[in-house]
């Protein structure tokens, strides 16, 4: 039976453009155990939990006249040394060598002949470490049939039990009479559907949005708090290919001790913390900010956990949990508008928690159970998940994305290495300078800044500003 791609996987699938290539992205960071860890160790492993993501042997196949959507087919000559790579900084290599190396590979663009993804194991880095980066085309992930490749190889034990060996054969690739034959059978059973297919062949990539509304809001709630554009400031410029990476590394415990004293979210403090961060930046750039100025954010991943360490989630091996103990997290989606405009750290905190108690009490919030399945905790999965939610809306509707998704609370291992850090990367959308993703690991919460390299070539501004408002929030919370 022909495995086609839904209709929000094609929009992904054609969406991406020669200066917005779609995939999503994380950066691991690792203690090099006592016995060493190298190439052929990882490829063990990741070629072992390859089971896990069957996807990820499997590349996209166009119909011909586009017909249809394409079709998912297996890879008769899947290599998997073509997609695990290695790579080496000069030792003793530093974290600002480490970044520029991801910015270099955010902006390659995946091979759409092979499955699309890459992993890259890094070497070199100072203090007997190493780093894991990988990345997944978002037609690749849709957080429900298919996640992210990164999670399904770290485990909660450092020595976990191995997996049975399994010959995989791949099955035969429909020919293209055979596709032609298919889209044809399809067009006469759902003649409304293949209207939506000629559409999307002509390039009419917006009309497939139509069809994927139920899908995203299988992920999300979706409150569209705004019907105009978005304020206009630097964060919209047309972009390159191109990419900046930067991170900042923070403490949770800073963010709890925020939330305990103003009774609000944790969420919201940390859109407080980019609120502030945003509003020093574009101080910096000499750009006018009035008390009414606002940054819109499309925050397709918002994580409202009802305990203290509802980050945590099931690890490979273990079985699922139960119905009950999956209301411990809970994903949305929303548009606000940050008030940069507004000079106390505090205040801007109450704005913020105000709009999202208002969404909270408009919306239908929905149990993240993609956070409870398979292996480990998918926090790459999620932030996949984030980026097609915002792509459903038009960019023309908010200045940038920022995702967040939590993390395990207690230490991670890959092949016996221990997890030091942990980064996200989303995508840049059309016109969009910037996206923010953070995840919160070991009592720690990362972002990971993704920019243009012209546009915003400032992005470590952002990133050391981020540790300053924090410090701002905190004080003014004692």
């Amino acid at each position: 039976m022909t495995n086609r791609l839904s209709a929000q996987d094609a929009s992904f699938y054609f969406l991406e453009a020669g200066s917005t290539p779609m995939h999503v992205g994380s950066l691991a960071v690792f203690q090099t155990p006592r016995g060493g860890f190298d190439y052929e160790h990882l490829l063990r492993l990741v070629e072992e939990r390859l089971r896990l993501v069957p996807r990820y042997r499997q590349k996209v196949r166009e119909v011909a006249f586009g017909l249809a959507r394409p079709v998912w087919v297996d890879d008769r000559d899947f290599d998997i040394e073509y997609h695990v790579r290695r790579s080496a900084l000069p030792r003793p290599g530093s974290d600002a060598q480490l970044h520029d190396l991801v910015a270099r590979l955010i902006s390659r663009p995946l091979d759409n002949t092979r499955p699309l993804w890459e992993m890259y194991l890094v070497e070199g880095l100072s203090r007997g470490r190493f780093a894991i980066f990988t990345k997944s085309h978002s037609a690749l992930v849709d957080g429900e049939s298919a996640l992210d490749i990164g999670h399904v190889i770290i485990d909660a034990e450092k020595h976990p039990d191995r997996l049975d060996e399994e010959l995989w054969m791949p099955a035969a690739e429909p020919g293209t009479a055979t596709l032609v034959a298919g889209a044809l059978t399809e067009m006469i059973a759902r003649p409304a559907e293949a209207v939506s297919a000629v559409r999307g062949a002509a390039s009419d990539v917006a009309s497939m949005f139509a069809g994927t509304a139920q899908v995203v809001e299988k992920a999300a709630a979706v409150l569209r708090t705004a019907t105009s554009s978005a304020p206009s400031n630097p964060l919209n410029a047309p972009i390159s290919r191109s990419r900046r990476y930067a991170v900042a590394k923070t403490e949770l415990d800073d963010y709890r001790k925020i939330r305990a004293r103003y009774d609000c979210e944790i969420n919201d403090v940390i859109l407080a913390v980019v609120t502030g961060a945003l509003r020093n930046w574009l101080l910096s750039r000499g750009e006018p900010v009035t008390e009414a100025t606002t940054v819109r954010a499309m925050v397709p991943i918002s994580v409202y956990p009802d305990v203290e360490e509802a980050e945590s989630g099931p690890v490979r091996g273990r079985p699922p949990v139960e119905d009950s103990d999956q209301e411990r997290g809970r994903v949305s989606s929303f548009l606000i508008d940050l008030p940069v405009g507004e000079p106390n750290t505090v205040v801007q905190l109450s704005h913020v928690a105000h709009a999202t108690a208002e969404f909270e009490r408009q919306s239908q919030r929905v149990t993240a159970q993609t956070m409870m399945r398979l292996s480990g905790f998918a926090p790459a999965t999620l932030h996949a998940m984030g980026a097609r939610a915002a792509s459903s809306f038009s960019q023309r509707m908010f200045n940038l994305m920022i995702t967040n998704a939590p993390g395990p609370q207690a230490p991670m291992f890959v092949g016996g290495a221990r997890m030091l850090e942990m980064y996200p990367v989303s995508p840049l959308l059309k016109n969009q300078t910037l996206s923010i993703a953070l995840t919160s690991y070991d009592g720690r919460v990362y972002y990971g800044l993704n920019a243009d390299r012209d546009a915003m070539s400032d992005v470590d501004v952002v990133a050391a500003l981020l540790y300053e408002s924090l410090e701002e929030l905190s004080d003014a919370s004692r």
